[in-house]
């Protein structure tokens, strides 16, 4: 099967894609395009997975570069490919060529940046955490430290939970009013005390915020099981583990 791969005009023409879980050599729980090492499926598995995705960025496999994700705002900047190994972060940038930078998500928003004019790029993973703490905030400044503009930025949202998916609980919701009181637009009412979180609504509000336009693409990870991979899907239906989902892009 074919890799399915999302784009955005917004990004274009420069190679990226928020890749769906179809086409890829994992079977089982996994089956499908599964790019997590920090997944318990076959490390040989998500090798050739992610030598699938490398391929189709038209890079080389050691070139496509990922940080192991901690729901942190910190971002590397990618000089040379060694500089994102074994990084405990949630974002890079770079102004190299050649070089594709990618996020794993399986809930989370995947976001993709970039300057055309100014020749830089982006990648964050952007949970609830990572984005109330700053990381797409944190990825703008890194992307204008390497001569980008707000104006010249453009930042896409792949596919990532939907609200009519993502409910909480009251401390959840208190906690983000609590931070700034205009937040509890971001919730609708769920069942008794419970909540539903527009995580992907948030994350456009924090790219705007900072100065720079932004869309999501509108796919719910929770909803597509045949499309996407998704935390909480695999959590509500007692399954041992979960695929994660890449999304990249390379100047």
């Amino acid at each position: 099967m074919t890799l399915e791969i999302i784009t955005s005009l917004s990004l274009s023409p420069l190679r990226h894609g928020f890749f769906t879980r179809r086409g890829g050599a994992s079977s089982g729980i996994f089956s499908g395009l599964n790019c997590g090492a920090g997944s318990s499926d076959q490390a040989e598995i998500v090798a050739i997975n992610r030598s699938r995705v490398a391929n189709a960025m038209e890079t080389a496999p050691d070139r496509l570069l990922t940080v192991h994700q901690v729901h942190s705002p910190d971002v590397v900047t990618v000089v040379q490919p060694q500089d994102a190994s074994d990084r405990k972060a949630d974002a890079l940038v770079t102004a190299t060529p050649g070089v594709a930078l990618g996020v794993l998500t399986a809930d989370c928003q995947p976001v993709l940046f970039a300057d055309h004019g100014a020749g830089v790029i982006g990648a964050a993973h952007a949970g609830w955490r990572g984005a109330r703490d700053g990381v797409l905030e944190a990825t703008v400044e890194a992307m204008l430290a390497l001569g980008a503009t707000r104006e010249g930025i453009r930042a896409v949202i792949g596919p990532s939970i939907s609200q009519r998916a993502y409910e909480v609980g009251p401390e959840f919701f208190e906690d983000f009013v609590i931070e700034d009181g205009r937040n509890s637009r971001f919730f609708a009412g769920g069942t008794g005390d419970r909540m539903m979180f527009d995580l992907p609504a948030y994350g456009l509000h924090r790219l705007r915020e900072a100065g720079v336009e932004a869309e999501w693409t509108r796919h719910c990870t929770y909803s597509d099981p045949d499309r996407f991979y998704s935390y909480r899907r695999a959590t509500h239906a007692g399954e041992a583990d979960y695929g994660r989902l890449i999304s990249a892009i390379r100047l």
